[in-house]
């Protein structure tokens, strides 16, 4: 299982992947969505993203990464874009410049050639 180690509060933590649901950019930080406690780290979510990327996370807004593995409803809105729900109930809006990654959120999609723009 792989884990990512950051510093917080003068230690140095280390957790699973798996239990990020999402990262989110707050100011010149990102913060881990990590359950119960989300962590911030001082990093950019550009660079984030980059070093995720082979983990699984997918970028849907120029603020917000998410882990595939935690998604568990993708649904269409009217404006082209789309809400993602994941694990814990959390939703996130995909935007439009970036629903074209929602196609790595399966390996597999059943019934509709265009499920994901």
């Amino acid at each position: 299982m792989p884990r990512i180690a950051f510093k917080a509060k003068g230690s140095i933590l280390l957790l699973d992947l798996a239990d990020i649901v999402a990262v989110q950019a707050e100011g010149n930080y990102v913060s881990l969505q990590h359950r119960p406690n989300p962590y911030l780290v001082h990093e950019s979510l550009s660079s984030m993203a980059e070093k995720l990327k082979p983990y699984g996370f997918i970028r849907i807004h120029r603020s917000v990464v998410v882990n595939i593995s935690a998604v568990e409803v993708i649904q269409p809105l009217p404006t082209g874009e789309y809400r993602l729900c994941v694990k814990g109930g959390k939703e996130y809006l995909v935007t439009r410049r970036h629903k074209h990654n929602l196609r790595d959120l399966a390996q597999l999609w059943i019934g509709s050639e265009r499920l994901c723009g």
